[in-house]
């Protein structure tokens, strides 16, 4: 599904070039589930960056179901990420002034999908994630997992192939983040690739495979 050939990036600070990823190689298959993990500036937000297209690396080539993504313009990459990729990241990225069910059915309406259909979808997702009853609410109105959810079921709405998931449980006590966690994992059991990039190790050993990057470098990938 996913194959990443020689990928590097490099970012600009002042006069210093900053190698983020260094002739990266990698590929994870549909319905895997990877954790990503390494200290602060491994390059490992970056790789999920450039996974989920919204990064573009310096060189190599990037190929998703078999299709080279890598020079793809800013349209093509924008709808290669609805209909292909969900995010969840840590900082939940709801729309304040959104409901929890609006905020939900934003993709839907980029998407174009008919009102009667968005009701019914939206609706599903409401119950099913457990928010049936914070539907009215605006996201100052939730709490840390109530918001987590909300973006997780905007994230899959539009069903994906894969999930990208940047520090989900970073904002959230141990306890609703294991919730969040069994979540993901919920969703992963039902065929969705699932890439969790985390520096928390109890978090990152849930998943069946286990990539360690440091400087930039894939340095471990286990089973």
């Amino acid at each position: 599904m996913i194959c990443l050939t020689t990928i590097s990036r490099v970012f600009q600070m002042g006069e210093q070039d900053v190698r983020a990823l260094s002739k990266v190689n990698l590929e994870i298959t549909s319905g895997d589930y990877v954790s990503i993990m390494g200290p602060s500036g491994s390059g490992k937000s970056t790789l999920l960056n450039i996974i989920g297209l919204l990064d573009r690396p310096d060189s190599g080539r990037y190929e998703l179901d078999g299709r080279d993504v890598t020079g793809l313009s800013e349209t093509e990459r924008a709808r290669v990420r609805r209909e292909k990729i969900g995010f969840v990241f840590q900082s939940f990225h709801l729309v304040p002034r959104l409901t929890a069910a609006e905020n939900i059915e934003l993709p839907l309406i980029l998407d174009g999908v008919a009102p009667a259909e968005r009701r019914a979808r939206v609706n599903e997702a409401l119950q099913g994630f457990n928010l049936g009853d914070r539907a009215g609410h605006r996201p100052p109105e939730l709490s840390g997992g109530q918001r987590q959810r909300v973006a997780i079921a905007r994230a899959t709405i539009l069903r994906p192939t894969a999930l990208l998931a940047d520090e989900p449980t970073g904002n959230l006590d141990h306890r609703i983040g294991a919730e969040v966690m069994a979540l993901l994992e919920r969703l992963h059991n039902t065929g969705t690739t699932l890439i969790v990039v985390t520096h928390d190790r109890e978090l990152g050993a849930r998943a069946h495979r286990h990539i360690a990057m440091r400087d930039g470098e894939i340095v471990a990938d286990e089973k």
